[in-house]
């Protein structure tokens, strides 16, 4: 499966998100994309998002282009699946674009979140 990986720039999404996601199981099974893995230039997610077959999104923090990515993806009937670290509040719009948002502790426990709502 080709997941998407979007999130907002406003935390260490290297370290809380990208390096559990590159350590898991899932990176075996699935073909992630993290769009800032590499360079933290503008990458093309509209392009990209028309050969996905999974949106994941962290949604902890507000971001106006992640919720550009969230719009494309949802236009594009994308399924998205957000997730939030406990003690934070995303934006009630994303229910806008999906139901499945779900909230986690941890970057173990997000792990195995994603994996049980895959």
């Amino acid at each position: 499966m080709k997941i998407y990986v979007t999130h907002s720039t406003s935390f260490d999404y290297k370290k809380e998100l990208y390096k559990p996601l590159r350590n898991s199981n899932l990176n075996a099974k699935h073909d992630i994309a993290l769009p800032h893995e590499k360079s933290s230039e503008l990458f093309d997610s509209k392009k990209y998002l028309d050969k996905c077959d999974l949106v994941v999104a962290e949604v902890s923090f507000p971001s106006t282009g992640q919720g550009i990515e969230l719009g494309w993806a949802n236009v594009k009937n994308v399924p998205i699946i957000c997730f939030y670290k406990r003690g934070t509040k995303p934006s009630g719009s994303i229910k806008a674009v999906t139901d499945k948002i779900f909230e986690y502790t941890n970057s173990d426990n997000l792990i195995k979140k994603i994996s049980d709502n895959l």
